[in-house]
């Protein structure tokens, strides 16, 4: 063993501690081993930085916004109220569903990105169905690290693989050629889960009190602001005198004791100003802020048909409608003037609909009420005009916002746009027509043009802590191949091994992968792993296909531990879940999952 090798394993052992110890943040022991290797003399320092040129790289980058995209225009949120309309309080089909579905957005975009967008999906269905979170929440984490099996570009790890093929100068993987050990294993997956979840504490969620809990929801300000009873849903019949006149000059803006929040046309709901138009068969959606007896007047008059109320003012509307309590400071503009010359739908694009003077709420002549220093008022309308209302507060200052500002997807029509684009870089993958990272690329460029992501977003969704770690380990296959380190781990593996059959030497290879991954993460684990397993293929003069496929199978088979994988780790507390609940479940289902992969692999893929 040379003075070379003997730092280059010095180094990595000090990573993996390092790693299991979580001292420093994965990110920086990365950054720690891109300053040393380079002392070895082993490799270059431009060949320590080449992995940011890396394409896969660049690639994964862009998956995060592909997947940011997703989050934006509410396609993972769909889902998961599909989820829970489909199954019911069933907890089977509950369970099952929700695998399914995690599974199959986690096969298109991070398998840590899905886990975070379905935790609170999972807990809203804990709450509305009585099902402890701990039994939903362990079948979401492995359902996400199934996901990983089913595509090239599921996880970072099948990338890896997938480039250190192609470094060999393979062909690497096609984008679904993971998917036939994917699907059983998911089968499998759900099956053992529905008899796992048993030996799961039946806990509620642990330490999830946060700056959320004592943030108001929007039903809380009903009572608040004396909304009960305010709020109307009309038909615009085709003979009503409103057909064809403005609100304006309709005198529904106030003068009639009526405030039209947002209109539905055409299942499409606008947010209206002084110069909307009303046409027939318009759906209004009023608050009545005059005695509640006007409203039989006011729907006799223009012409207008009652039409039920789902949940209360507006509630269902709450992608689209928001409302924000907000204070008048003293050196607002609008101080002595009553809220119907303050013009806050032209000023804000907002409307006032509630009134608090200390703790007293207004009920009536709202509109003509003058503003004094310090009034609380409530205001609904878009989201965009609330969030711009908190950038500018020259005039008035947002002093909470709602629990469900949280879930609002700012893009929520952008939907077919998102899929679209989506289905055009999988396709692009699919058929080869272009190179993957150039597909993603084109893909990401597409969401922005159509409008699911900002630059900002863009750059806020992708995990740069994930791009260092992957950067950061990619010296090391190079530097242990220069010294000598894979060939001997690759003998060491043989020597094991002996005379063995090609499954043997996979099982092996899939038990040492597995068992790396449950102290350092396994991209790092692929990372140092593929190029073993592709040594070892050598020696035995065999396809390197099957071996680098059991090193990406056996990397996201990180079920034993909390601290295996960052899906592992978001569950915990929603979960409420201690070290030896992943180590009871996780364990057993490796074993089920390595005897799958050892037996599929060679089957499917022959040596």
């Amino acid at each position: 063993m040379t003075a070379d090798l003997i730092f280059v394993l010095a180094l990595l052992g000090a990573a993996i501690v390092m790693f299991a110890l979580d001292r420093p943040r994965m990110d920086a022991v990365a950054l720690i081993v891109l300053c040393a290797l380079p002392l070895s003399g082993v490799i270059s320092m431009p060949e320590a930085l080449a992995g940011f040129s890396d394409p896969n790289i660049v690639l994964i980058a862009a998956l995060f916004v592909m997947g940011e995209g997703l989050v934006r225009t509410g396609v993972a949120r769909r889902l998961g109220d599909w989820l829970v309309k489909r199954a019911g309080r069933s907890e089977t089909q509950l369970i099952a569903l929700l695998m399914f579905i995690v599974c199959l957005l986690g096969s298109a975009m991070s398998s840590t990105a899905v886990t975070a967008i379905f935790i609170p999906v999972a807990l809203r269905i804990s709450r509305s169905t009585g099902i402890p979170p701990s039994r939903l929440m362990m079948p979401l984490s492995v359902a996400a690290l199934i996901s990983g099996m089913t595509t090239l570009i599921a996880t970072a790890p099948n990338l890896v693989v997938h480039s250190e093929l192609v470094r060999h100068g393979e062909r690497g993987f096609a984008f679904f050629s993971f998917t036939p050990f994917g699907v059983p294993i998911l089968l499998l997956g759900i099956g053992y889960m529905l008899i796992a979840r048993h030996w799961l504490p039946a806990t509620t969620a642990n330490g999830l009190a946060n700056n959320r809990s004592d943030r108001p929801r929007l039903s809380d300000w009903f009572d608040r602001y004396k909304l009960a009873g305010r709020e109307h849903r009309v038909r615009v019949r085709a003979n009503s005198p409103l057909v064809d006149s403005t609100l304006e000059t309709a005198g529904l803006r106030g003068g009639s004791g009526a405030n039209v929040i947002a209109i539905h046309r055409d299942q499409a709901l606008i947010l209206p100003t002084a110069r909307t138009v009303l046409k027939a068969g318009d759906i209004l959606l009023v608050d009545l802020f005059a005695p509640l007896t006007d409203i039989e007047s006011l729907r006799a008059i223009h012409q207008l048909e009652p039409l039920p109320i789902d949940g209360g003012y507006f509630i269902d509307q709450a992608q689209e409608i928001g409302m924000a309590e907000a204070i008048v400071p003293a050196d607002s503009e609008i101080v002595g003037k009553t809220v119907a010359e303050a013009g806050f739908r032209g000023r804000f694009g907002l409307t006032v609909i509630g009134l608090r003077r200390g703790v007293h709420a207004l009920e009536q002549g709202l509109k003509d009420e003058q503003l004094r220093i310090g009034d609380t008022l409530l205001v609904i309308g878009p989201w965009k005009a609330i969030r711009q209302l908190r950038v500018d507060s020259r005039d008035l200052v947002v002093l909470s916002l709602p629990l469900e500002h949280d879930d609002v997807h700012p893009v929520a029509g952008k939907v077919p746009h998102a899929l679209f684009a989506l289905a055009l870089m999988i396709a692009l993958m699919v058929f080869g027509i272009l190179p993957n990272v150039q597909a993603a690329l084109l893909g990401c460029l597409l969401m922005g043009a159509l409008g699911c992501v900002d630059f900002e977003s863009a750059y806020r969704s992708i995990d740069w802590k994930t791009l260092v770690l992957i950067v950061g380990m990619l010296p090391f296959s190079i530097a242990l191949e220069r010294t000598g380190g894979v060939d001997a781990a690759a003998q060491a593996l043989r020597d094991v091994t002996g005379d063995a059959s090609p499954r043997v030497v996979l099982a092996l290879l899939f038990a040492t992968t597995a068992v790396l991954g449950m102290f350092i993460s396994n991209t790092a684990t692929a990372v140092l792993m593929a190029p073993v397993a592709l040594s070892i293929a050598g020696e035995l003069g065999l396809s390197p296909y099957p071996f680098a496929m059991i090193v990406a199978l056996a990397a996201s088979s990180a079920f034993m531990t909390p601290v295996s994988s960052p899906v592992n780790t978001l569950v915990v507390t929603p979960g409420g879940y201690r070290f030896g609940d992943f180590v009871r479940v996780g364990v057993p289902f490796t074993l089920i999952v390595a005897a799958v992969c050892v037996w599929l692999v060679p089957w499917l893929l022959p040596p």
